[in-house]
This record gives structure tokens, C-alpha cells and sequence, in this order.
């Protein structure tokens, strides 16, 4: 059915549950996974100065070790499941377009990750990578709550 399996996570307690679930499906399959985290580019606003050199290295310094964080914990699971999975810390891009160029790019057949259900203005002023990346990806997409 599915052999390759991406787990998109923020680390996130909602997160967690979501890549435990998909490498619960993964096992049960006999899928390989790639678990990957996005960081966005450094966040600038109209009103933001400049950013210097030593800040962007600095977030990018931050960012690598929160990722190798978020990305070792699922990398646990898996093991302990005794499911094949490689991880990967996606940088500079918004999470629904590294969540979906990677999936291109390894081939995936499957992409599980969390919603956190935002609704009505909230939903609309942050967005939903979830919602993104379900309108527009061209493998199915399990989404987790």
C-alpha cells in the first residue's frame, strides 16, 4: 500500500502523536520513513531593522539544534519500533512547501502530520500548513488530531 512513508513534525506534544501514529503505520506496512522539521527563513517584518550577520547565524545556530531535537525524538520511536527512518532538517522554507518538496524529492507515498484544528479568524490569520499541504499535495495525506 504505502512504502514510503514522510512525518512531518514540529515537536509539538500534538506532533509527537502524529509521527507515533504514522510510524505505528509504518511498522504495521513494512514502509520506510523519512521524518523531517521545517524552519522558516528568519522571521522580518516592514518594521523589523535589518537583521546583522551574527543574528541570522545565531537563529540558524538555535534552529539546527532544535531540529536535531525534535528530529531524535522520533528517531526513538523508531527505533524502538525497529522501523527504518531517516530524518531531515528542511531550512528556509514555509513548513507546507518543504513538507511538500520533500516528498517529491524522496518519493514519498504518504504524508502524516498534525493539525491543530485552528478555526474561524484564528485559522485564517495563522494559516494552516495542514490545510496547504493537503489542497496541494499529489500523494494522500493523513492528518492527525
Amino acid at each position: 500500500m504505502y512504502n514510503h512513508i514522510l512525518i512531518a513534525t514540529d515537536g509539538s506534544e500534538l506532533a509527537q502523536k502524529a509521527a507515533t501514529r504514522g510510524l505505528a503505520l509504518a511498522k504495521a506496512l513494512g514502509a520506510k520513513v523519512i521524518a523531517i522539521t521545517v524552519t522558516d527563513m528568519f522571521p522580518t517584518g516592514p518594521y523589523s531593522s535589518i537583521p546583522t550577520p551574527s543574528m541570522i547565524e545565531r537563529y540558524e545556530e538555535v534552529a539546527a539544534e532544535s531540529a536535531a531535537n525534535i528530529l531524535s525524538s522520533v528517531s526513538e520511536v523508531a527505533t524502538k519500533l525497529g522501523v527504518p527512518c531517516a530524518t531531515m532538517h528542511v531550512k528556509e522554507q514555509t513548513p507546507a512547501e518543504g513538507i511538500l518538496e520533500t516528498a517529491r524529492e524522496k518519493g514519498c507515498d504518504l504524508i502524516v502530520m498534525a493539525s491543530h484544528g485552528r478555526r474561524g479568524v484564528a485559522r485564517l490569520l495563522l494559516g494552516s500548513q495542514a490545510q496547504k499541504v493537503a489542497t496541494l499535495s499529489p500523494v494522500p495525506v493523513l492528518i492527525c488530531r
